[in-house]
């Protein structure tokens, strides 16, 4: 999940350039000492690879947001065995060539116990070998790829594979149409879902009218949405991130799709697609395995949390790196603040606490099994459930 294209991502992991540090000192987002990571003293220290500038940057924030308000949380109820929570996080930018140089860094600091991230899927897996060697856990917040928990026995993830989110997205798509037009990010990521969408339509029976990916840097898709309403589409379906799926679903609206469905992929779900797209988003359907207004009392609490303190709604990137660090903080508790400690929490651990999915454990393929999907549709400029 990058803006370089798969190519360029992997040439670049093999070169190993210097990643760029923050400043380490700023509570919560610190680290001290030189304590080792099986010690019974000092702070419980995850490491964080992520980018925190470029053009991922606004994921990176979401990040932050959410780890602050999970290590303010369990700080305040006396940290791990009287030990506080700090995370240590490194500037990747989402580029594989920081992450490995970051990966090296934290494989050998015996501080820290466990790594969270990349954001993108290729950047995580040019660094997973090193991981792997270390004994280190790696665990991917978003890293959705198929392939990324097959990099050793140390990648674990709390996203749900592309296999599952592209699927249940043609899934949707079939639901309203059987002729479909597809627009998708020119990525590693948009490109792997692409594929797993196509395969998944075809299966279905359905018909796909035209497809074509883009650049998320444009700003005029006119001319690729005019083509693909020319093929005479019953869905128009957008595989991208909230802001390239707002501008597209504005210019489709414009180009004649005004009452065509129009349906977006899970990674859009944000409030910042609805600000963005704005009374073009009406209708907008999509399926997400986080919605913040379900019911669960964990998502409930949890939202009440993040608008209390950030005085905004939470997405899917917000509740899932949340959910991410409490499931390290978790098999900390139970199995041990060390590398082996965390692992074997992830291994044996039942009922490991989640917003997003409720209790769980992981599966074979160290995910958190099959996900359910909720489907939600845009009515009023709000999300809302399918059917209500």
């Amino acid at each position: 999940m990058n803006n370089l294209s798969r190519r360029g991502l992997l040439r670049g992991a093999a070169l190993g350039a210097g990643a760029l540090a923050l400043n380490a000192c700023r509570n919560p987002f610190s680290s001290s000492g030189s304590s080792g990571g099986g010690s019974s003293s000092g702070p419980v220290v995850f490491g964080v690879c992520g980018p925190m500038t470029g053009d991922n940057a606004e994921y990176g924030a979401i990040w932050k947001k959410a780890f602050n308000l999970a290590i303010s949380e369990v700080n305040k109820a006396g940290g791990i065995g009287g030990r506080k929570v700090q995370v240590d996080i490194q500037d990747s930018q989402a580029n594989p060539r920081q992450a490995v140089t970051i990966a090296q860094k934290f494989a050998s600091d015996g501080r820290i116990v466990a790594e969270l991230g990349d954001f993108a899927s290729p950047a995580s897996m040019a660094a997973s070998s090193i991981y792997e060697r270390a004994r280190l856990t790696q665990f991917g917040i978003t890293d959705s790829h198929p392939d990324f928990t097959k990099g050793g026995q140390y990648m674990w993830s709390n996203a749900e594979s592309q296999d599952d989110s592209a699927k249940s997205q043609a899934d949707l798509a079939h639901r309203y149409g059987t002729r479909h037009a597809v627009v998708y990010l020119d990525t590693d990521w948009g490109a792997t879902v692409w594929k797993i969408y196509q395969k998944a339509a075809k299966a279905n029976g359905d018909t796909i009218t035209y497809s074509s990916g883009f650049i998320a840097s444009s700003t005029d898709f006119r001319p690729t949405l005019i083509k693909a309403h020319q093929s005479k589409p019953d869905v128009l379906t957008i595989i991208g991130y909230y802001k390239d799926a707002a501008l597209l679903t504005q210019q489709a609206r414009a180009v004649g799709f005004e009452s065509t469905p129009i349906i977006v992929s899970n990674s859009a779900y944000s409030p910042q697609y609805l600000t963005l797209g704005g009374d073009a988003t009406n209708g907008v359907r999509l399926n997400t395995t986080f919605f913040a207004d379900d019911p669960r009392q964990e998502v409930k609490a949890f939202v009440r949390k993040w608008q209390s303190l950030y005085h905004e709604t939470p997405d899917m990137f917000g509740a899932g790196a949340y959910d991410a660090i409490n499931i390290l903080i978790w098999a900390a508790r139970k199995y041990g603040a060390t590398r082996a400690g965390i692992h074997e929490g992830l291994l044996k651990g039942k009922d490991i606490p989640s917003v997003v999915t409720g209790p769980f454990a992981f599966g074979p393929n160290r995910r958190v099994g099959t996900p359910h999907f909720i489907e939600v549709v845009v009515k009023d400029g709000k999300y809302v459930l399918a059917g209500k």
